[in-house]
């Protein structure tokens, strides 16, 4: 459980959703009772991340993941946190990476009220989009 909330907190870290998960770390090291040399850690960990090279990246990303991996093992290991604790963490942590962009999302539309004579378009963000004239001659419903 360590391991796996710990890759997850560090996958997070160099997203948009990082402000969310730091705050949501922040909570849960406070309720174990962690010093505030913790928080210190984490924005540490994420600076070296975005520093690092792209070379480096997997080596970077796989040491910050084991010293977190470390740390949250010790507060398990100590009873400041139990395996429960540790499982609704990974559990935010997880449920933040997949509403981080970059991971595709879930969406579902129903075209409903009649017929649609031109094309519907799903997206999040449209730029440069042009349609060819319809050449079909359209039908007026009384």
């Amino acid at each position: 459980m360590a391991a796996s909330g710990a890759t997850t907190l560090v996958s997070l870290m160099v997203t948009d959703s990082w402000a969310h998960a730091r705050a949501l770390m922040g909570r849960f090291l406070a309720r174990a009772g962690a010093d505030t040399t913790a928080i210190t850690g984490l924005d540490d960990a994420r600076t070296r991340l975005l520093l690092t090279g792209t070379a480096a990246d997997e080596r970077a990303t796989s040491g910050i993941a084991a010293e977190w991996q470390t740390r949250l093992g010790r507060l398990v290991e100590t009873g400041a946190l139990t395996g429960e604790d540790l499982s609704a963490l990974g559990a935010s942590l997880r449920r933040l990476a997949v509403a981080a962009p970059g991971h595709p999302a879930t969406v579902h539309n129903t075209v409903s009220g009649g017929t649609q004579h031109g094309p519907i378009v799903q997206a999040g963000t449209v730029t440069g989009l042009a349609f060819p004239p319809d050449p079909s001659p359209r039908r007026e419903q009384d």
